[in-house]
């Protein structure tokens, strides 16, 4: 039996991850359809909490498509909804990092993209369909650097796994533009306002009422960990074949904590 058909009633709020926990981008991996609706029939509040780069009503129409219903989670909350409240604040259109869909998902959101150059603030959401290396982006990030443009991250991760295969993600370029000497802002996981937003959604219950579920050691758990919430790693998704660390605690000073449960999937 999976520590999740245990599930202690004392966790009445689950904070789930998205891609790499309920999907790969895909397809739903098996029985987490099941398991969303499991918590809700047992009373508990579900907010999925993405690091996708896009707002919350995109992330719930690709969760609808791939055959989730409605009813399975209580809120989304993204990255890019927080990423986006704070780009509007600017008066000057901004630079742009992605694809074609990435910036349709901004101007529609009421973000301004620069034409040209002439912009002191970068929104990345990712990579573009043409260079998928983040070392393609060198050369380019350097100059940006060098002019002292300010990198929005609208996505920590570092990658994901789409139909079993590895995709870099805006996080990579953003690691990059550090190296490089670039400023970034991060939104989403790790980074506590994403959490206290969610939190907010559901009513800002203690931190020991809460349960975060995630794949990602950088995002997932790392969040959960700072923000003292008890958490089950899904080592089925990018870390798949790994081990749970065991300097993980020491490495992020975390005393002596680890997650409640390492289980493969949500199954």
């Amino acid at each position: 039996m999976s520590f999740l058909d245990r599930l202690p009633e004392r966790y009445r709020v689950i904070l789930c991850d998205v891609w790499g926990c309920i999907h790969d981008g895909m397809r739903l991996y098996p029985g987490a359809a099941r398991r969303l609706r499991q918590w809700h029939e047992q009373g508990r509040s579900i907010v999925l909490v993405s690091n996708a780069p896009r707002p919350a009503s995109t992330v719930e129409a690709h969760l609808l498509r791939l055959g989730l219903h409605r009813t399975d989670w209580d809120y989304v909350v993204t990255s890019g909804e927080t990423g986006i409240a704070a780009l509007k604040g600017f008066a000057a259109p901004v630079g742009f990092l992605g694809t074609a869909s990435d910036r349709a998902d901004l101007e529609h959101s009421g973000i301004r993209i620069a034409g040209d150059g002439a912009f002191d603030q970068l929104a990345c959401v990712g990579l573009d369909r043409y260079r998928r290396h983040s070392e393609e982006y060198r050369s380019e990030l350097q100059q940006l650097a060098e002019r002292g443009v300010v990198m929005h991250c609208l996505n920590p991760d570092r990658v994901v796994i789409h139909g079993g295969v590895e995709v870099p993600c805006a996080g990579a370029l953003a690691d990059l533009y550090e190296e490089l000497g670039g400023q970034v802002e991060w939104y989403g996981k790790p980074f506590p306002p994403i959490y206290h937003h969610a939190l907010g959604l559901v009513g800002d219950p203690p931190a020991g009422a809460v349960l975060a579920i995630g794949d990602s050691l950088a995002t997932d758990v790392l969040g959960a960990a700072r923000m003292g919430f008890d958490c089950v790693f899904v080592s089925g998704g990018i870390h798949r074949g790994e081990p749970f660390p065991d300097d993980f605690a020491a490495e992020n000073a975390l005393g002596d904590w680890r997650p409640v449960a390492i289980l493969d999937s949500l199954q």
